[in-house]
């Protein structure tokens, strides 16, 4: 799951390799909100400790 953001950067770098600006952009914003919905979710979870 946590792959998802990165597949996404190095689309966003191949694209902007390839001269697709707005493509580049786009992949890069996607991944931004992927990672931040991913954080959430990782830092809402509660935590299973039993003392």
């Amino acid at each position: 799951m946590m792959s998802l953001p990165f597949f996404g950067f190095c689309l966003a770098l191949a694209f902007a390799a390839l001269g697709r600006r707005a493509l580049a952009l786009a992949a890069c914003l996607v991944s931004i909100a992927v990672l931040l919905t991913l954080f959430k979710l990782h830092a809402t979870s509660a935590l299973d400790i039993v003392l």
